[in-house]
């Protein structure tokens, strides 16, 4: 594709994002080729591109240049969400991935990935699992390791471990081994009655992991998944009898995890500052380390705001999806300008 037919096709996705339509990158173009094969042509065609006529042309600054997440000195969203059996992880963990630059970790998922890729991780666990045994922690944490080990500074949020005391120390001490700590967890508080009548009205498919409700979200013909129009179904435990049980080992298992992980936060929280420090260091800066915040109501969507407001109020830094595509698309309109002015692009900030 000719340079001119790429300035078009950049401009014309800008334009959604409020970027300069075609005619105005046109304009700027014909400007500045006009002195093309003049004596000092280069340098005027950079001076144009640093001027401010350019900033009147072009509505939006050609400096996109952004540090990456480990340049920065912002906190992290490294995040585990507790909750009981249909409290609704699942619908809010989507609903953060799909708003927030944040990937969603499954330890079931990756399990099966390692099976089906026959890795050493997988052949183990395939036969543990095949012999009708529990996988243990330890092989359970290298496949989670597997995953997080290969993050560095990105956002993640996980799903499925920890479930126990024991995986939770595990968890943490190689977290905090790889200096990635954990910053955030998440407890969901959902009366037991509300639960039980939410899983009693619901319907799932298997296949995707869709889920309905015929009380709140049903599916627009009753019994059929919306996208496939394949059968819905129950899960074999959405039963009060399976539920109660499974309630009973949550509130075993999960209250020592929330009780060590809230002792944690408010070690950090009460230990006292560095003597070293400036004291305006100590009065102003956010103080680091783990978080951890229950959330209550009777939805998902009851408790999505209040998820929401604090991730923004915790992680500032934390980018919309959205806005990281607007920053996509005026890099691209950006490097297409300065290859046709004749400028070699630069990343650090222009000033």
């Amino acid at each position: 594709m000719s340079l001119q037919g790429r300035l078009n096709t950049v401009a014309r996705q800008a334009q959604k994002f409020s970027a300069p339509s075609t005619s105005q990158i046109v304009r700027v173009r014909n400007v500045c080729t006009s002195c093309k094969g003049a004596p000092g042509a280069r340098s005027n065609q950079r001076s144009i591109a640093h001027s401010a006529a350019s900033h009147r042309a072009i509505p939006f600054s050609l400096n996109t240049y952004s540090a990456p997440y480990e340049d920065r000195d912002e906190p992290v969203v490294r995040m585990l969400m507790f909750g009981k059996p249909g409290a609704g992880k699942g619908t809010l963990t989507s609903r953060l991935a799909k708003k927030y630059d944040i990937t969603p970790i499954s330890t079931g998922d990756l399990l099966r990935q390692h099976i089906a890729a026959r890795t050493d991780i997988g052949i183990e666990a395939e036969k543990i699992v095949a012999s009708g045994g529990l996988v243990p922690d330890q092989l359970m944490l290298k496949v989670l390791s597997s995953k997080l080990d290969g993050l560095g500074h990105k956002h993640w949020i996980l799903d499925g471990f920890p479930r126990t005391f024991g995986q939770g120390e595990l968890l943490d001490a190689h977290l905090k081994k790889r200096s990635t700590p954990l910053t955030l967890v998440v407890n969901l508080d959902v009366p037991d009655e509300v639960i039980l009548s939410r899983i009693s009205d619901r319907w799932v498919h298997l296949a995707s992991g869709r889920v309905y409700n015929m009380s709140y979200n049903r599916p627009h013909v009753e019994g059929f998944d919306d996208i496939t129009g394949e059968p819905l179904t129950r899960r074999p435990d959405d039963n009060p009898e399976i539920f109660a049980r499974r309630l009973k080992e949550f509130y075993a298992s999960t209250s020592p995890l929330l009780s060590y992980f809230a002792k944690m936060a408010s070690t950090q929280t009460n230990e006292s500052p560095n003597p070293h420090q400036h004291p305006h260091q100590v009065s102003f800066h956010r103080p680091s380390g783990l978080r951890v915040k229950t959330l209550s109501g009777s939805t998902s969507d009851e408790i999505w705001p209040q998820l929401d407001r604090l991730l923004q109020n915790t992680f500032p830094g934390l980018r919309e999806r959205q806005e990281i595509k607007k920053t996509q698309i005026r890099s691209m309109v950006n490097d297409a300008l300065l290859a046709e002015l004749g400028v070699e692009s630069d990343p650090s900030p222009l000033k």
